[in-house]
């Protein structure tokens, strides 16, 4: 008789569930049978743990099968045992750059059952941390990757689950029996590695050592060769006797006098010294000398290596201390990586601009006196760079790489950057133009809590169409700032500080009336894609913003 065993199916609960059913027909000496299989295909990546086992008579019976996209089956040998179906968890992709994640912590235990909407764990994207919500209820049988462990590629497995209680208690059994196959992944060699060598290259000379740089003789110097002659005496360690004579220009010695000096026998071969044994090989390799060759007319060469001084290493001693390495975050490793590739491709100009900032503070005070109105300076700044924004929109644009053209964006989208212990974030005030003073204040204290402790929506900090980087509050006076791809400018802000002034001079005024006088100046860089912006542009949008900034009742507008 024939076994009918049971199917193993996967569920993908990253990224969503679809079947599509399919037909898989096996073959036995006494005939054949066709099984219907309810596959996964929606899915890019779906792992379906099982086997397909023969009994003791001959015939073939299901219990599971391997599946990875393209369909396939892949059998394995297994014997009949009480499987319960269960589901591989994936590590999703929870933002469009994110390729690596790490789990941060697990917010269930295996044997706790997960509602639809529940968090399963915390994961560290390249951006922030981000609640990982199940779709479907179940209950975790067992988890694969620890918390705070390795960074785990988009599409490997974590956890396992099955559909409750009961077939938890089959799961573990089965698993303390050996007969859960855990998912596999395909073999990927370690960076740096390389297939062993053929035994045809094992049994190739090794390459020589790099030559050394003899010199070519006591009467001669490099700058009396050619470079034809300098080439050839270097490249096939040659000394010439002191009787060979150039007949170049000056008295230089060619390629042909060094040519003859050969054909007379005037020219020892001096093969490169052996290196100095090092003190860090097990074995030192013993030493083979060989002379080069020079021509069938030349004498037998002469060898006699110089004897190399001896290498002194000092041992190195650690400073009295304590000390600690702490790893780093992935998303100050994503940080490092989009800077050093914004400042190796996009053109970066800078353009600085100095504000007087005594009628901003002066315009805070009154509100929070007479108004109970309690804005930042940074929201200030905020308000004055989305409507500078609004009046040059030409500087509200971001580069198309695809396209090789600037596009203007639909609107005005401040990403601020925000400082957490895993390193920068910038949460968007989207329509900042429209906003009103009060209401971008209080969104930006909002998206800045929640960044510190990770809790921002994807959508709350990817996107945005210009940048404020604001340093003021840490005592900067002025840096410049790395622009953040794809956008096109980023505007760097430092502190406000008491600062001689010289008065503006105007026509026909007189100029004994003018005096110095003191006023709290703000330092604003601009970093800018010169492909999207040009130097007069950046100007204009500069321009703007002072004005913006030294009359702050336009912002009520």
């Amino acid at each position: 008789m024939m076994r009918r065993g049971l199917l193993a199916s996967s569920r993908h609960h990253a990224l969503g569930r679809a079947t599509n059913p399919a037909h898989a027909t096996l073959k036995s000496g006494s005939g054949s049978r066709r099984g219907l299989f309810s596959i996964l295909t929606k899915p890019l990546t779906a792992e379906v743990v099982g086997s397909i086992s023969r009994s003791s008579s001959g015939s073939m019976g299901i219990t599971g099968f391997h599946l990875s996209r393209p369909t396939s089956l892949q059998p394995t040998r297994r014997g009949f045992a009480a499987v319960p179906e269960f589901t591989t968890i994936m590590m999703p992709s929870l933002s469009p750059t994110m390729t690596h994640g790490t789990i941060s912590e697990w917010t269930k235990k295996p044997g706790d059952i997960c509602g639809a909407g529940d968090v399963l764990c915390e994961i560290e994207t390249d951006k922030a941390v981000v609640s990982y919500d199940v779709q479907d209820e179940f209950v975790l049988a067992k988890i694969l990757e620890d918390a705070k462990g390795r960074e785990i590629k988009v599409g490997e497995p974590v956890a396992i689950s099955v559909e409750d209680q009961a077939a938890y208690q089959a799961f573990v059994e089965a698993d303390k029996a050996g007969e859960i196959e855990m998912p596999m992944l395909p073999f990927t060699p370690a960076p740096g590695t390389a297939p062993a060598p053929s035994a045809v290259a094992s049994s190739s000379p090794s390459p020589p050592p790099p030559p050394s740089s003899p010199s070519p003789t006591a009467h001669l110097g490099d700058f009396a060769l050619s470079p034809a002659a300098r080439h050839l005496i270097h490249s096939q360690h040659l000394t010439l006797s002191t009787d060979v004579r150039g007949t170049g220009k000056g008295g230089r010695l060619t390629k042909g006098d060094v040519i003859r000096a050969i054909s007379n026998g005037q020219v020892t071969a001096t093969p490169p010294s052996p290196p100095a044994p090092s003190a860090f090989s097990a074995k030192a390799a013993p030493a083979v000398a060989a002379t080069a060759p020079v021509a069938s007319a030349a004498p037998a060469a002469t060898i006699a290596p110089a004897a190399l001084p001896p290498v002194h290493i000092s041992e190195i001693h650690a400073m009295p201390g304590t000390f600690a390495d702490s790893k780093n975050s992935n998303m100050r490793k994503i940080i490092a990586r989009r800077l050093a590739e914004s400042k190796a491709t996009v053109p970066h100009v800078y353009e600085t601009v100095d504000c007087e900032i005594d009628t901003v503070l002066t315009f805070r005070k009154r509100l929070q006196k007479e108004y109970e109105v309690s804005v930042s300076v940074n929201d200030v700044i905020i308000r004055s760079a989305a409507l500078a924004l609004r009046d040059v929109p030409e500087a509200n644009a971001f580069w198309d790489g695809k396209q090789g053209t600037a596009v203007l964006n639909k609107g005005v989208d401040i990403s601020v950057a925000v400082a957490t212990p895993t390193g920068l974030i910038t949460p968007i005030i989207t329509m900042s133009d429209r906003r009103r003073l009060t209401e971008i204040s209080a969104t930006m204290k909002d998206l800045a809590g929640r960044a510190r402790q990770g809790k921002l929506k994807p959508e709350e900090f990817q996107g945005g169409s210009f940048t404020i980087s604001n340093l003021g509050m840490f005592g900067i006076d002025e840096f410049s700032a790395v622009i953040n791809p794809p956008q096109a400018a980023i505007m760097a802000v430092g502190r406000g500080a008491k600062r001689v002034r010289a008065p503006e001079f105007v026509m026909g005024q007189d100029v004994g009336s003018l005096k110095p006088y003191s006023a709290t100046v703000m330092t604003a860089t601009l970093s800018f894609d010169r492909r999207v912006l040009d130097e007069a542009l950046a100007a204009q949008f500069l321009q703007a913003f002072k004005s913006y900034m030294s009359r702050p009742e336009l912002l009520l507008l």
